[in-house]
């Protein structure tokens, strides 16, 4: 790993802690008068979950450019030019690293054993693209989906404040995060493995070597999987609050907040 990215890695632990522990809590008393009456295991996670937006929308965007602009990248996707894709990988690396302190740090409130194999996983997945620059492509793709992370953390903010659950911005925001969902983590799938397969049998592929095809493949197929579990229980939920059937209404829209909630998982 080169200097600029161990760079990079550390500045953003810095700085998402900074903005965690200073920047939200003086933006969000500004903001809204709630936050100051939320209990402290929830100024916390309300503390959390913006820093998680930020994080979700500078990754986001800046895959989106990416995808769009470097050339290198997309015309060579296991060896193009990693330079930008590895900036990104590393602003995201310092971001899990900071995550991973805090739920350390803060384990009676906010541990959970799944988030910490995710973040260990990604961490060892994203030290192939810093350490070797390989599957650049692959990697910028798949962080596109943090762009559906936004309105997971919005979803929370609105039950921490207590709207009820049939509000208008609720429900508006649930449904346009069932959109963004499957525009940023299903409808991509067919696009995304049609380029895994075209790398098949290619020298560029052979290079890889065994240890990085299989973590590779494997990661993106649990992912893919379980990507779809939370759609088809996203859509489930979304329907039955928008249709309102019969007596079932407000058992819907718990069913709908519950399940945006499990969706709410950084999907590097």
């Amino acid at each position: 790993m080169e200097t600029r990215e161990l760079t990079v890695v550390a500045g953003s632990f810095v700085g998402f802690q900074l903005l965690f522990s200073v920047a939200s809590p003086r933006l969000s008393s500004a903001i809204t008068p709630g936050y100051r009456r939320l209990p402290p295991n929830k100024l916390i996670e309300w503390n959390s979950r913006l820093v998680s937006t930020v994080h979700a929308l500078i990754v986001g965007l800046f895959c989106l450019y990416i995808l769009w602009f470097d050339d290198a990248v997309n015309a060579n996707p296991v060896w193009g030019d990693p330079n930008l894709v590895k900036l990104n990988v590393a602003i995201t690396c310092g971001y899990l690293l900071y995550d991973l302190v805090l739920l350390a740090c803060n384990w009676s409130t906010m541990g959970d054993s799944f988030f910490v194999c995710h973040h260990l996983a990604a961490l060892y997945a994203y030290g192939y693209v810093l350490t070797r620059g390989v599957l650049p492509y692959f990697a910028n793709f798949r962080l596109i989906s943090e762009l559906s992370t936004p309105f997971v953390n919005q979803r929370w903010f609105f039950e921490a404040l207590k709207y009820p659950r049939s509000h208008r911005m609720v429900v508006l925001n649930g449904v346009l995060m069932a959109v963004v969902f499957f525009l940023v983590r299903i409808a991509v799938m067919p696009s995304y493995w049609a380029s895994v397969f075209a790398t098949f049998g290619t020298p560029e592929f052979e290079r890889l070597g065994f240890g990085a095809q299989v973590a590779w493949i494997t990661s993106c197929i649990a992912l893919d999987i379980l990507n779809t579990i939370w759609m088809y229980k996203i859509a489930r939920g979304c329907y039955k609050v928008l249709t309102g059937r019969g007596g079932r209404k407000v058992e819907a829209e718990k069913t709908f907040c519950a399940d945006e909630k499990h969706a709410n998982n950084h999907t590097d």
